[in-house]
């Protein structure tokens, strides 16, 4: 039997009614083509035709004719629809109608990435770490108004969205997660759950699905999800912590047993070349203008361009278990971002340093935080981007990152941001007028 008559069997004994064929846009924004179960075969065999050119970063109008191809590793059934209307989903990749894959489909861009480290032997694997808030529900409209006062690690009744959080948990494993634990974080209404590194494709699936389930089932609950950087002034924002690692010949290319902390060339050179390009690596990862508003010293946000085997200021942290488990933690990223991108830049930048050998800084053991600006700089201690525009800038500038992404994912990304600070700074916002109205 072909693998396309076993996934048919499959939709027909999940008594499956529509299938949702989900994609990313540039910004990482799930988007779907929903067709009836009959038309499985024909989205398996030849792909299901969409208007690319309403989606953004996509494509002109006058070349806007895209096809769906769906990945059948990625089906599954979504569990909070009723059983008798049943709708199952498939991630798809982006295709021209001449079956050459879309090269502004992110999706595509980090399978082309994965691919140019396997030719040196490597497969990357990434751990997400989720932040997020669950807000009240306002006559119908989403607030943020906080759903309990809980804290780090709290529990019922401070934490009133532990029965969200176990909904949230059964569903995503039903859909075929591994999770491995889910708490209260530090602010109120802010929580985590974490789920199972794998490869890097895989991995960024599961974020774009845990984004899209998390809000669909807090919806249900009458509560609103949001991954949105800082929603609340005052309080920590929320990241999405990247954990990374090489696996070579099947075993951790970060491991070293023979040095003093246990990481070898090929984990240091990684992380020198992430830190090299962590200005325009910032453009990806923190795609919003409210993302930066969470890259503030003072909770928890890393700043400052840094390594560290132990200290959680730095930029880049590598958490104490080794052997099978070394990593390297990237501590900027927040959960607005493509993860396709952002896994994708982080892959060529830390490759780059593995070919060309570049030795990391020394390892920063002192509180960051706490250093003056004069032993910030004694010390070579850059800093990350203030602004969405001046991260765009420095994405612009970077030769290795543009060419990873390709001039029409470049373009768009800096045509998206160029018009987000321009709609920003030409606004008039509520400080402005609580400071100068009444003063002048």
């Amino acid at each position: 039997m072909s693998e396309i008559s076993r996934m048919l069997e499959r939709i027909e004994k999940d008594k499956v009614k529509f299938i949702r064929l989900q994609f990313s846009d540039i910004q990482g924004q799930i988007k779907n083509v929903a067709i009836p179960a009959m038309q499985a075969e024909k989205a398996l065999t030849q792909g299901i035709s969409f208007d690319g050119s309403s989606i953004e970063g996509f494509a002109r109008i006058e070349e806007s004719d895209m096809l769906l191809k769906p990945d059948h590793t990625t089906y599954a059934v979504l569990p909070w629809r009723p059983e008798e209307s049943r709708v199952a989903r498939f991630i798809c990749d982006v295709y021209r109608p001449d079956g050459t894959p879309f090269e502004g489909d992110p999706r595509y861009i980090l399978k082309k990435t994965l691919a140019e480290a396997a030719e040196m032997g490597y497969t990357f694997n990434t751990g997400p770490e989720l932040e997020f808030f669950l807000f009240k529900m306002i006559n119908g409209k989403p607030s943020i108004e906080f759903q309990d006062q809980g804290g780090y690690f709290d529990l019922a009744p401070t934490d009133l969205a532990e029965n969200v959080r176990r909904d949230i948990i059964l569903a995503l494993t039903e859909m075929g997660f591994e999770i491995e634990a889910s708490h209260h974080e530090v602010a109120e209404s802010q929580h985590e759950i974490d789920f199972k590194y794998g490869d890097a494709l895989k991995t960024a699936d599961n974020v774009v699905t845990f984004r899209f389930a998390t809000k669909t089932i807090a919806l249900l609950n009458n509560l609103h999800a949001t991954f949105m950087a800082k929603p609340v002034y005052g309080i920590n924002g929320s990241g999405m912590h990247v954990n990374c690692s090489l696996f070579k010949d099947g075993k951790n290319a970060f491991f070293d047993p023979d040095t003093p902390n246990q990481l070898s060339r090929d984990s240091q050179h990684f992380i020198a070349g992430v830190l090299n390009h962590a200005k325009s690596i910032t453009r990806i990862a923190n795609p919003t203008v409210n993302s930066y508003k969470r890259l503030v010293p003072g909770y928890e946000a890393p700043v400052y361009i840094a390594w560290s085997a132990s200290n959680r200021t730095a930029l880049i942290r590598v958490p104490a278990p080794r052997g099978s488990s070394t990593r390297i933690e990237l501590r900027s990223p927040d959960p607005t971002c493509n993860p396709y991108l952002t896994f994708a830049s982080i892959l060529a930048a830390g490759i780059e340093g593995i070919k060309n050998e570049i030795e990391p800084p020394a390892d920063a053991s002192k509180n960051i935080f706490h250093m003056t600006e004069a032993e910030r700089k004694q010390a070579h201690i850059d800093t990350l981007p203030g602004d969405l525009i001046t991260s765009n800038r420095y994405l612009m500038e970077d030769d290795l990152i543009c060419s990873t992404f390709g001039e029409h994912v470049t373009g768009a990304l800096n045509s998206i941001a160029e018009m987000e600070w321009d709609s920003y700074r030409t606004t008039v916002h509520p400080w402005e007028v609580e400071q100068y109205l009444t003063r002048y």
